[in-house]
């Protein structure tokens, strides 16, 4: 067998912020991880941890903003989120769905909590990503991926003791049908208990995951538990995760992007002048128009 991949450290939930008034999340990175680049190409990992909502004719979410230089994805877990875009695009995910926005050279988007679901209630549990666009594709023109989840690669593990929807990337000869600008594996890996599932993952992949429900034990040595991230060290390439109870886990790897990276706001980019040239755009309606 080879190798075990390193655990750099597990990180419990970092303290929760609002973004809008529609989603609680805890910021794993870049806040909680101490270096911004530490999981390129993946920059902002946004966790609403699950909430129960009561039913409510409030209008929940954040409203219309920009962004440039990277994508937006979205996988939700309970309830549903909407999503309307200044390039035409909408839609409406629902538990084990995902939407893949490519901001490129500049999009405005809005995103909720879908109505029905607001008025009915219930749990409420989701993940957002932004993935660091290469300079080379930073202005590139916007699109949007729906990806309902009877759309992604499924592997199912041996004796039904789970299967490993693959969103991005390909697991087992099982290709994910997202369309991504650098290699990024992105698994949705359901256990029942007891069960266990084995990745081979490029070294020189940064690699995390991410416990959504139960527990799991990773690499027959340490214990993950709910809403705890595992950073990997970059050495070694097998990873085994098992659960002791039925859980959910997300798994995220990919190959780095060796560039600068300046943020600010909703943008992405390399350098600051960037920046400056993406807030003047913005203010000019070069973004197109989107009602909030």
């Amino acid at each position: 067998m080879k190798p075990f991949r390193n655990i750099q450290k597990i990180y419990n939930p970092p303290p929760f912020h609002w973004v809008g008034n529609g989603f609680k999340v805890h910021n794993f990175f870049p806040r909680a991880i101490e270096s911004n680049d530490r999981m390129s190409p993946f920059f902002l990992l946004d966790y609403n941890a699950k909430i129960h909502y009561p039913p409510s004719n409030e209008k929940r979410g954040v409203g219309v903003h920009p962004h440039r230089g990277l994508e937006t994805v979205t996988i939700a877990y309970h309830g549903k989120v909407a999503h309307h875009d200044s390039a035409g695009n909408g839609g409406v995910i629902s538990a084990g769905d995902v939407q893949w926005m490519t901001a490129g050279k500049g999009i405005l988007h809005k995103e909720y909590q879908e109505d029905s679901y607001v008025k009915k209630g219930g749990d409420f549990q989701m993940v957002q990503l932004w993935v660091n666009l290469p300079a080379e594709h930073k202005m590139t023109e916007p699109a949007y991926q729906e990806i309902p989840a009877s759309k992604m690669g499924k592997f199912t593990l041996p004796g039904q003791s789970g299967f490993v929807n693959v969103i991005a990337g390909e697991y087992m000869s099982v290709k994910g049908p997202a369309h991504t600008f650098t290699p990024i594996n992105l698994f949705d890996i359901r256990l029942e208990k007891g069960a266990s599932a084995d990745f081979e993952i490029n070294p020189a992949h940064n690699t995390s995951i991410l416990v959504i429900e139960g527990n799991v034990e990773v690499n027959e040595s340490k214990v993950a538990g709910l809403n705890q991230l595992v950073l990997f060290e970059n050495a070694g390439q097998h990873i085994k995760i098992s659960a002791s109870e039925k859980a959910i886990v997300l798994l995220m790897s990919g190959e780095p992007i060796n560039e600068p990276v300046y943020s600010h706001g909703p943008f992405l980019m390399n350098t600051r002048e960037e920046i400056i040239k993406a807030w003047e755009d913005y203010e000019n309606g070069f973004f197109g128009e989107l009602e909030d």
